[in-house]
């Protein structure tokens, strides 16, 4: 549900009231890192009839690509430019035009406009979650074919998960950049006030109860445990916190929900005991993505649920430090929601073309080391390393990877020791997500800012308004 602040499809989606981005096309080598070699635009030649082989370096092919950072992200951009160099050292006659976006790279209507125009760039950005929409304006080339251990030489070590997340009818649609899971993000400094030890978070939500009973004991205002209940944030945590105790809030058909039971009483009965028998989740509700973060930076929140990349938010963005926070895996540890976003390629695009775009996503986004993985540089550019994601290897890419990261990692890794100790299985957000959250919402504000809330009245309502949601697909 995020791309930088808004990785996932939920924070994005929410976001859907801003005006149309145009997209500006940096092609000057200085500015966006193109190659010194004009190929005079699209003219491919030399290369390989065989899908599966790799480009042949002497094909000339010129690629535009999304998201190239922009210039307000200096050592971001830096490093684009610095990778688009070295991968022209083995593919000198492939001209990359990065595309910079002001604001937010994937502004929902933005993105939805580009489709449906068939203007976006030759290897364009997506969510996850995109796969559906971008499919149903037939924007992505069906890559399986090129997609090998030839091109891809770390694919065997990607997890299946998340190259699943991809694919369609058994045909796959893109690569990945980042991925994330859900996990419980807690204050150290509030849990150690608390007596609690913070290298060992809660792992049960009896457990969470008692912790924030504890850290709301403090005072001063301080919450033990928040939640979100407004802005389609409150339906994506019931969302979360149902698939970590084993459940579904869709059933396996995709028709009907899965949530009106006594799995779902149990989660709402226990945020209702919490904020009204405990007081352990402050007086302030209707939360959404944003307020939980500002009160745990401020050590006002002693937990909440989340994912890695919001502590680099709080860094970046609020002035919070590193080292107070700490991570373990989502309460119940039966599954957890995941997502992330992706490279797709424009659908007609020539077979060079396929294969230079994949040659370069493989070297900037998939190789250990190398791209993204270059930790040695990113530290070098002062940017954060030892974050537990994005991480999507395995086998020998994920022991190679962890100890570079952890080599040179600018905060503290042990933090999230329970949370990489403990890996969760990712499952998909449900069919019509935003749709789904945006009803479950009243769930979770019914509950959390009404003391005499009838707990089957708000699951029932909830059920009724999902199914019709369902049936309208």
């Amino acid at each position: 549900m995020r791309s930088a602040r808004f990785r996932r499809t939920c924070r994005a989606r929410r976001t859907s009231a801003a005006a149309l981005l145009s997209a500006l096309a940096l092609t000057a080598l200085a500015a966006c890192g193109t190659s010194s070699s004009d190929n005079g635009g699209d003219s491919e030649g030399g290369g390989s009839s065989d899908p599966s082989a790799p480009l042949d370096p002497k094909a000339k092919v010129t690629l535009t690509i999304d998201c190239m950072p922009p210039a307000a992200k200096a050592a971001e951009l830096k490093e684009w430019n610095e990778d688009v160099r070295t991968f022209n050292k083995t593919y000198p006659n492939v001209r990359i035009e990065g595309k910079s976006t002001p604001g937010q790279c994937l502004e929902p209507p933005r993105f939805t406009a580009m489709l449906k125009a068939k203007s976006q760039p030759d290897v364009f950005y997506t969510y996850f979650t995109d796969l559906e929409q971008v499919l149903d304006n037939d924007g992505a080339a069906d890559i399986t074919a090129y997609v090998t251990g030839k091109t891809v030489p770390a694919l065997k070590n990607i997890d299946p998960d998340v190259m699943n997340s991809l694919t369609k009818d058994g045909k796959l649609y893109g690569l990945p950049t980042s991925n994330y899971t859900m996990g419980l993000l807690i204050n150290r400094k509030l849990f150690q006030q608390a007596g609690l030890d913070p290298d060992n978070p809660p792992r049960t939500w009896a457990d969470v109860r008692t912790a924030a009973k504890a850290i709301a004991g403090l005072g001063k205002g301080i919450a033990g445990f928040g939640e979100y209940s407004a802005g389609n944030t409150g339906g994506w945590h019931f969302t979360a916190t149902t698939y970590g105790l084993g459940g579904d809030v869709v059933d396996a058909s995709g028709t009907k929900a899965a949530f009106n039971n006594e799995l779902g009483r149990q989660i709402v009965q226990n945020l209702h005991a919490m904020r009204w028998e405990d007081d352990s989740m402050g007086r302030t509700q209707l939360l959404k993505w944003g307020d939980l973060q500002k009160q745990i930076a401020s050590d006002k929140l002693g937990m909440f649920l989340a994912a890695p990349d919001d502590i680099t938010y709080m860094v970046q963005q609020l002035g919070a430090a590193y080292e107070n926070f700490g991570m373990g895996p989502i309460p119940g540890e039966q599954a957890t929601l995941f997502g992330g976003n992706n490279y797709m390629i424009k659908k007609g695009s020539s077979p060079d073309k396929i294969k230079a775009a994949i040659a370069w996503l493989d070297f900037k986004n998939l190789t250990v080391g190398k791209g993204q993985f270059d930790w040695a540089r990113t530290k070098a550019d002062g940017l954060p390393v030892g974050l537990p994601q994005p991480n999507f290897w395995l086998n020998d890419s994920k022991t190679a990877d962890d100890a570079q990261r952890t080599q040179h990692a600018t905060m503290p890794v042990a933090n999230f020791k329970t949370f990489m100790d403990n890996p969760v299985k990712g499952k998909a957000e449900p069919p019509k997500a935003q749709e789904i959250y945006k009803v479950l919402d009243n769930v979770m504000s019914g509950v959390l800012t009404n003391k005499d809330a009838d707990v089957d009245k708000l699951l029932a309502t909830a059920e009724q308004q999902v199914n019709q949601i369902l049936a309208n697909q």
